[in-house]
């Protein structure tokens, strides 16, 4: 029997689909209230609803676990009003990955103190479902046997200064198809990018991780013992709720990778088989739309003269939207506000997120 079809029956593998980020890199068409993951920019299905629907016949949806917000937690039931409401874990506060990944373990181990966890990020896109799942059946498969936590790495195909970069050893013998993790770092320049591709032993940090509930509580205790308390406490809680109310905010603001990762000796990557881009803003999202002869990239009708390398979206059904005499632009258009910018200005939309009124962030 193949690993994916063991997992199908398998009923001590969860996901944790971690969902509150804001995305303001998609500012008109995301808001506080409505980030990234609530969009639906390619098809019907928002990207969170999209991520779920990739993990059917791998993770049963009594098993799926999505960590949202309080400002997100109203729409996030109602998008997925098909999983059961004690799955939807909303935190009180916004204390970044590693809070997060401390809370998902710790409500996963009351549940089952053996389990096997995948954890994805709820805002990627990636269209060919069934090889994600084979590299996560692979993920799960080298945790299991190695009892470390195990990432999944993107082979790029350029020097992007906007990931993460995952330094990888050798292919590792004691656990076929996997990659001891020598270093993680941080987004680099565009040089040090360059630099990392020459090497060859370098990969994009997609941020999704593999673990057993007991190699995380290892990892905790020897690494963080802040996150370790946390999970301790979360574990012997009469009452989940009224105990994330009084003590989530007082947890260590933190990404999962500085408290955890960098400082494991044995983690282990998988190189993923399936394509994949983490959506960074509108130009990434750009490459996904219907585009015409001229590299004019639109989900609605657009009419060009002298126009291209442009992106135009449109919230509005059927707008019809004109261009003239202009090259390498970002057009888009909601009922409530417009933007207009260059393409090469898109990583500068956080600034005047910022500065506009409070009913327009």
């Amino acid at each position: 029997m193949s690993v994916l079809a063991q997992l199908r029956i398998d009923p001590s593998v969860f996901a944790v689909v971690l969902a509150g980020g804001h995305g303001e890199r998609f500012w008109p068409l995301s808001r506080k209230a409505r980030p990234k993951h609530h969009l639906a920019l390619f098809s019907e299905r928002s990207l969170l609803e999209s991520t779920l629907d990739r993990l059917e016949g791998l993770v049963s949806q009594d098993r799926i676990l999505v960590l949202t917000g309080t400002d997100q937690a109203a729409a996030v039931r109602s998008m997925l009003s098909h999983l059961p409401a004690e799955n939807i874990i909303v935190e009180p506060d916004r204390r970044d990955t590693g809070a997060a990944m401390a809370l998902a373990a710790g409500i996963i181990a009351r549940r089952d103190p053996n389990a096997t966890a995948i954890v994805l990020p709820s805002d990627h896109h990636i269209p060919a479902p069934e090889k994600l799942r084979e590299t996560l059946s692979n993920a799960v498969s080298v945790a299991r046997r190695s009892e470390s936590i195990v990432t999944v790495a993107i082979k790029p195909d350029w020097p992007c200064p906007s990931f993460g970069y995952l330094e990888l050893g050798d292919a590792s013998t004691a656990t076929p198809q996997s990659y001891p993790v020598l270093r993680f770092h941080e987004k680099p320049s565009i040089d040090v990018a360059k630099a990392y591709l020459s090497r060859g032993n370098f990969q994009w940090n997609a941020g999704m991780f593999v673990w057993t509930v007991p190699t995380l509580r290892q990892a905790l205790e020897a690494t963080a013992p802040e996150l370790s308390a946390f999970f301790t406490e979360l574990l012997e809680a009469k009452q989940v709720d009224a105990f994330l109310e009084q003590r989530f905010s007082s947890v260590p603001k933190i990404s999962f990778d500085f408290a955890v990762m960098e400082k494991l000796p044995n983690a282990l990557a998988v190189e993923a088989s399936f394509d994949w881009d983490d959506l960074g803003g509108w130009p990434a999202a750009g490459k996904y739309l219907p585009t015409d002869a001229l590299g004019n990239a639109s989900n609605t009708s657009i009419q060009t003269t002298d126009a291209r390398g442009n992106i135009v979206f449109s919230a509005t059904p059927g707008q019809h939207v004109a261009l003239l005499g202009v090259e390498d632009l970002i057009v888009v258009n909601t009922p409530d506000a417009l933007l207009v910018c260059p393409k090469n200005q898109a990583e500068r939309l956080k600034e005047i997120v910022g500065t506009l009124p409070p009913s327009l962030r």
